[in-house]
């Protein structure tokens, strides 16, 4: 009876607190909420815009195109907290957002949070949950969430890996019998492989770009292995010698260069992680092979790439975006019953 009531009046949350973007599903509906995890807030007083609509999809609008008086935050970095009262509010919109009436409990909220997170980090994730409107706060590990989402056998007696290329970390692990035999958790994801791109058209062609347009073009002609059809694209940016605007034309095999450093970092993850495993386990992955999620699965020919470095199948998981928050919705709901 009690479950009922809580059931009425509350709603058990699932989120995917993410560097780049934040999801959070309702148990039994799905994700209800997918939002930039960005906060515009005054200079002068601190306080986020227009009583706390400048906050996701309006304020990532807004990145790089402010006045001095406004200030646009990502209240999170590699996958970890790093402004606790504009994350505080933040949640608070979006947990509010997500409820389904104007009344309702306290909600029960599962938090996917990053396998390298320390102590003192996931007390952060606690305190900023509870000062949200969450009444209980649970964890879990983002490579099992992702394993979960992806629909991968992790039950099963046999090996099943996971590589989740998110905003801010790389969460590689190798799961059997529910449980994670090996993983690594490394602090390079999209954001590196942007910031990547953004170096790399500075030093090339004195030309300095914001992370958005980087994130554009990263997405647009950017690849991990060498393409049928090489793709150019012309960006817009400022000239680093005279303050200028002006145009420059990038080509895929440029921005392949230039993503090349933080890929050999995944990379090196993933042979650690593969390190780790019993020979038995490994000799599953030689058929099972890897699967990809995250933002960073989006990116044109990672798979092929992998592939070619690990000596393992790679595929690319249905709606990578989303395979965390599914997985911690899956994982809380079992969690319910």
């Amino acid at each position: 009876m009690l479950q009922r009531l809580q059931d009425f009046l509350g709603s058990d949350l699932a989120v995917d607190l993410g560097t780049v973007n934040t999801l959070v599903a309702v148990a039994g509906e799905g994700v209800v909420v997918n939002e930039p995890t960005v906060v515009a807030v005054t200079q002068a007083g601190g306080q986020d815009l227009s009583g706390g609509c400048a906050i996701g999809h309006l304020a990532r609008q807004m990145l790089g195109r402010t006045p001095e008086s406004i200030s646009v935050v990502r209240p999170m970095r590699e996958g970890v907290i790093t402004d606790f009262e504009l994350c505080e509010t933040m949640l608070r919109y979006f947990l509010r957002k997500a409820q389904r009436r104007r009344w309702s409990l306290r909600p029960r909220v599962l938090v996917a949070v990053p396998g390298s997170i320390t102590p003192v980090e996931k007390r952060a994730v606690y305190n900023s949950f509870y000062r949200a409107g969450a009444g209980r706060v649970l964890l879990i590990g983002e490579a099992k969430a992702a394993a979960l989402g992806a629909g991968l056998p992790i039950a099963e007696a046999t090996a099943s890996m996971v590589c989740d290329i998110g905003g801010g970390t790389t969460e590689v692990a190798v799961l059997s019998m529910t449980d994670v035999i090996a993983s690594a958790s490394v602090r390079v994801g999209c954001d590196a492989l942007d910031a990547a791109v953004v170096d790399n058209l500075r030093r090339r062609h004195n030309l300095r770009v914001g992370l958005p347009m980087a994130e554009w073009l990263r997405m647009e002609i950017g690849s991990a292995s060498p393409l049928d059809e090489e793709l150019s694209e012309e960006v817009r940016g400022i000239d680093a010698v005279t303050r200028l605007p002006r145009r420059a034309t990038i080509t895929s095999q440029e921005l392949r260069d230039a993503l090349a450093s933080p890929l050999e970092q995944i990379v090196t993850s993933i042979k650690s992680v593969l390190d780790q495993v019993s020979p038995d386990l490994a000799a599953d992955l030689v058929d099972q092979g890897m699967t990809l999620c995250g933002g960073g699965a989006l990116t044109r020919g990672l798979d092929r790439y992998l592939c070619q470095r690990t000596g393992m199948p790679v595929r690319v998981a249905f709606e990578p975006l989303l395979t965390v928050a599914r997985g911690t919705q899956l994982c809380l709901e079992n969690l319910a019953q």
